[in-house]
C-alpha cells in the first residue's frame, strides 16, 4: 500500500485540484501570451522587456512556472505510485523530482527578478 506522506496534498483530492487550478493558471498564461505575440506587429526586444519589467507580469509569470512544477510533481507522484513499486527505486526518483521542481522554481525566480 502506497503511503501518503509524499504526496503534494492531504488527499487524492487535494492532488487533483492541484492539478486542476495548475492547469487553468497554464491555459491562461499561454492564452494571455499568444494574444500578446499576435497583436504586435513587430515584436523586438524593448517591447518584449517592458512586458516582463511589469510587476504584475512577473507575478503573473511566476505563477505559471510555479503551475508547471506542482503539476510535475502531483503527476510524476502518481506516476512513481502507480508504476514504481520497490521503495528503493521510488522514494530516489521521487526527491529527484522534488529537487528538480525546486531548481526550476528558483532558476524562474532569478530570471523573473533579475530582469
Amino acid at each position: 500500500m502506497v503511503n501518503s506522506v509524499t504526496s503534494l496534498g492531504r488527499s487524492g483530492l487535494h492532488d487533483w485540484m492541484i492539478q486542476r487550478v495548475s492547469a487553468v493558471v497554464l491555459m491562461a498564461y499561454v492564452i494571455y501570451l499568444s494574444v500578446f505575440i499576435f497583436s504586435v506587429d513587430n515584436m523586438q526586444f524593448d517591447i518584449w522587456h517592458a512586458l516582463f519589467s511589469q510587476t504584475w507580469f512577473k507575478i503573473f509569470s511566476f505563477l505559471a512556472i510555479a503551475s508547471i512544477a506542482f503539476h510535475i510533481w502531483v503527476g510524476l507522484w502518481v506516476i512513481s505510485t502507480d508504476y514504481l513499486n520497490p521503495i528503493s527505486i521510488r522514494m530516489p526518483f521521487q526527491v529527484a523530482v522534488i529537487l528538480i521542481c525546486t531548481a526550476f522554481l528558483l532558476w524562474g525566480a532569478q530570471i523573473l527578478w533579475s530582469l
